[in-house]
């Protein structure tokens, strides 16, 4: 019974980058002299780390992993953006890179690049990759858990039928996990961002696609291959534009960023969203239309969402959430309008406090609570 509550403190510590021993007492449900114990053992043994802090107004010790334990990187695949994170098993970022795609990239050519990156990020703080414990890897496509595939040609184009993980592992001979990005995002607002302290939570991805990450009881859902979450594809408009995936009528399709630009196209010309996001803010009135039909269909697919999980909170996160209230007010007013409990149930809608670092950061926090710290130097036998 010891040995399971060292392993359930270590890995609260693992997942929140350090905590007060009163939080410690709250995450892993254990008393707070139990916890006290443990962690004096703990620090003795150099498993864990503590120094003077303060909590509710009085002082405390706050837990840490020890420094030097290793390194973990979060790498983020979107369809137009790249994004790399280095940082120590504490989650405390050391280094990290953000860069334009091409349109139409291809995996082999990237995950190049994301080797050669994370080289020279590590090379940058005088550590090498022998330091670096795990890579998370946040794709913005559903992958199959069983083969690390995406599970739907055409969602991400140039990166159908390659084994990513396993590609990038042979490129760095370091360990890779991955996930959907839109899943590691709710990970990171669930544990850090605007989903804290609530138990079940979705977060809406919305930039170039539409997805949602599912927190079910304090832990992420996936489902049974691992692809749960697919909130873009739902079928919303019948016989509706073509969507990326092969179908019809799907969110993304009509509710998307790329889609939405296009239906204004005509009237205020091309646009990136970013522009479109700016000329609504000053009060341009089309846009301002553009933004609002887009949170109404959205909130009209959730309210399905959360008929069906329950939610106490809604995060919305992404690109397209830069708009704040232009797209979350009729969001919210479409969900109300269609949910089945009553309102003072209601989830909130909020916008995500993490921004365009929320998949980033979900990929360091699975890549850290996916390394065996067992294998980590000296902590064999003190964990």
């Amino acid at each position: 019974m010891r040995e399971a509550n060292r392993g359930r403190i270590v890995d609260a510590v693992k997942q929140h980058g350090g905590l007060t021993q009163v939080e410690l007492a709250g995450a892993t449900g254990l008393s707070a002299a139990t916890v006290s114990n443990i962690v004096k053992e703990l620090v003795a043994t150099g498993a864990l780390h503590s120094t003077p802090s303060t909590f509710s107004g009085r002082r405390a010790l706050k837990v840490t992993l020890p420094h030097g334990l290793g390194l973990a990187v979060g790498v983020h695949v979107s369809p137009r953006h790249l994004h790399v994170a280095l940082s120590d098993l504490n989650a405390a970022v050391l280094v990290e890179r953000h860069m334009p795609l091409a349109r139409d990239h291809r995996a082999d050519n990237e995950l190049d690049r994301i080797a050669l990156l994370i080289t020279d990020m590590v090379e940058s703080i005088d550590s090498g990759l022998d330091e670096v414990q795990t890579i998370g890897l946040a794709v913005s496509a559903p992958i199959n858990r069983a083969t690390g595939v995406i599970a739907r040609a055409g969602i991400l184009r140039g990166w159908d039928g390659i084994e990513i993980s396993n590609s990038l592992e042979k490129r760095l001979r370091r360990p890779v996990v991955i996930d959907n990005s839109a899943s590691l995002a709710a990970l990171a607002e669930h544990r850090w961002g605007a989903a804290r302290g609530r138990s079940t939570s979705i977060t809406i991805d919305c930039g170039d696609g539409i997805g949602a990450g599912l927190m079910i009881n304090g832990a992420l859902f996936r489902g049974y291959h691992g692809v749960a979450g697919e909130f873009g594809h739902i079928p919303i408009e019948s016989g509706g534009p073509l969507c990326r995936c092969g179908n019809r009528g799907c969110l993304e399709a009509v509710a998307g960023a790329p889609a939405v630009l296009e239906s204004i196209r005509d009237t205020v010309g091309p646009l990136k969203l970013v522009d479109l996001i700016l000329r609504a803010m000053s009060g341009d009135a089309a846009c301002v239309r553009a933004i609002g039909d887009a949170g109404r269909t959205i909130g009209t697919a959730a309210a399905g969402l959360c008929n069906v999980l329950d939610p106490e909170r809604i995060v919305v996160t992404g690109e397209f959430a830069r708009a704040g209230e232009l797209l979350l007010g009729p969001l919210r007013h479409a969900l109300e309008a269609r949910i089945l409990i009553e309102p003072d149930g209601i989830p909130d809608v909020v916008q995500g406090q993490l921004g365009s670092k929320a998949a980033v950061t979900g990929a360091l926090s699975f890549a850290i609570d996916s390394t065996d710290l067992r294998q980590s130097t000296d902590l064999r036998q003190s964990i």
